[in-house]
């Protein structure tokens, strides 16, 4: 595939110095999306290929050697795939203005990266035409277009990342010893991506970037015991309902355990990874 638009890449922003930012491509990734509007498109995930080119600035990091100070582009490809894999879109657009406000959402303290400035992004449907053509959506999406809606929670907050009537994207941000208390869910669908290392899952330690699926009428904990903010990435099908959220006591056998699924390489998922940016 070539590569993204040079007409998007003359668009990107510059920094204060007018020097054009740097750019961090991550290309052909393929994922499984439930994208599309015809009925056979609906419930059926459908290969897509991703293409993202991100803007910022990355001196910081080649002077001092830091993830902290430019994009870990191993935990961002699985934190994209993440999310479309488990939201559910009915146009290719909604998908990639979804990933774009995700994408320039201020990062948070447990995974600490450089601020994108902006973001060339492409979809494609490989199947969409058969073998007449290759469909794809390219959009550009600069951090100044957003604004981020935050909810005050007993847990912390939770930053409203996308939502329209069929799903919604969330950061649930749960403050240092504070807990997300023993819930289940009878409506919706829900996906979590658990972002930072130290968060306590059924009680139990889960490593970052441990996404799961979460039948319904299934009681579920998170407990941060950490001294920094911790953060789960977390979609709905459909949006948020908040009197879906219904806290039950715990099980008298306890909390079940439960099994993820790894969206990040296994270097980058546990506490020495987490370290280094700490």
């Amino acid at each position: 595939m070539n590569r993204l638009s040079s007409d998007a890449f003359a668009a990107a922003p510059r920094d204060a110095q007018g020097r054009p930012l740097d750019v961090i491509e991550l290309r052909q990734l393929p994922v499984n999306c439930i994208v599309g509007v015809y009925p056979a498109e609906r419930g059926t995930p459908q290969p897509l290929e991703l293409d993202v080119a991100l803007y910022l600035d990355t001196r910081k990091a080649a002077a001092e050697g830091s993830l902290r100070d430019t994009v870990d582009y191993a935990r961002l490809s699985g934190e994209l795939r993440f999310l479309l894999e488990s939201a559910d879109f009915r146009m290719l657009e909604t998908a990639a203005e979804a990933l774009c406000r995700y994408i320039l959402a201020p990062p948070t303290d447990d995974s600490a990266r450089a601020p994108v400035r902006a973001v060339t992004l492409r979809l494609s449907k490989p199947e969409a035409l058969g073998r007449a053509g290759l469909a794809s959506l390219q959009v550009h999406r600069t951090a100044e277009e957003y604004r981020f809606e935050v909810e005050e929670k007993p847990f912390g907050r939770v930053d409203i990342v996308f939502q329209d009537e069929h799903v919604g994207i969330y950061r649930l941000r749960i403050a240092p010893g504070r807990t997300i208390p023993t819930h289940e869910h009878r409506v919706m669908s829900e996906s979590e991506l658990v972002l930072g290392h130290g968060l306590l899952l059924q009680g139990r330690p889960v490593l970052a970037g441990t996404g799961f699926r979460w039948p319904k009428h299934l009681p579920h904990r998170y407990d941060n015991p950490r001294a920094i903010e911790q953060t789960v990435l977390c979609v709905d099908r459909p949006a948020f309902i908040p009197h879906d959220e219904v806290e039950v006591p715990e099980p008298a056998g306890g909390l079940v355990p439960v099994e993820g699924r790894a969206y990040y390489p296994a270097a980058a998922s546990t506490p020495e990874a987490e370290g280094e940016r700490w």
